[in-house]
């Protein structure tokens, strides 16, 4: 795989991955109570699909950062690793909340009723996407892919996900801004992060048509 096949590849899986989670995301929002089972389901296989095109993005990132710097593949490897936990991680606990809603014969809201999952979602998802965009913005850094915007505010998203870890003390009510499964802790940060994933999409693809900076020189600013 070319240098530039890899950033197109790259950049078009965030791109996908975060069109799937910005459609997502309102869904959660649309009725008061135990949605029914269409509404549930149908945010579930969106995230889904937004998931699988995040394991694409990652291994491609991974491929990228081999290519333009090879002394600095472990910050790409790690990027894959913690990316892909991630990844599962959140499918597990979609697997579970889908299977839920199709065993019972009413509706229920799975993300209170189905016990568990919201600490996967919640807690042990925004470490693993703290260590994520960590290892995201030091390949970045290191191997000067893409501008340093790119970057920095990775390593900020890391610090509100990891400040957001100990929410699984606050309980599961999801109007509680900073509960296991509040609309801060979920909805908020994974608006903020489908949007971030849609700029670095943006900016991935597009880097595709200039040349890799020299080695020693700066990344780009903008």
């Amino acid at each position: 795989m070319s240098e530039v096949i890899a950033r197109r590849l790259t950049g078009l899986a965030a791109l996908v991955a975060a069109v799937a989670l910005i459609v997502q995301v309102p869904l959660y929002f649309v009725y008061d109570g135990p949605p029914p089972d269409g509404n549930v389901l149908s945010r579930l296989l969106i995230g889904i699909v937004a998931l699988a095109s995040l394991v694409v993005f990652v291994t491609a990132f991974r491929e990228l950062v081999g290519r333009v710097s090879p002394a600095h593949a472990w910050a790409g490897s790690l990027t894959f690793a913690t990316g892909l936990v991630y990844a599962t991680v959140t499918l597990v606990s979609m697997g579970l909340e889908a299977g839920a809603v199709i065993a019972v014969d009413h509706p229920i809201d799975p993300t209170i009723d189905v016990s568990g999952t919201y600490v996967l979602y919640g807690s042990i998802s925004k470490l693993m996407l703290a260590l994520f965009l960590t290892a995201l913005g030091q390949a970045v850094t290191r191997a000067r892919l893409l501008p340093r915007w790119t970057a920095r505010s990775a390593y900020v998203l890391a610090g509100i996900n990891l400040a957001f870890v100990p929410s699984l003390f606050f309980g599961n009510d999801p109007a509680f801004f900073y509960a296991a499964n509040g609309w801060g802790t979920t909805a908020l940060l994974g608006a903020v992060l489908s949007y971030w994933l849609l700029a670095l999409g943006v900016c991935t693809y597009r880097s595709a048509a200039r040349p890799a900076p020299v080695a020693g020189t700066p990344a780009p600013r903008h």
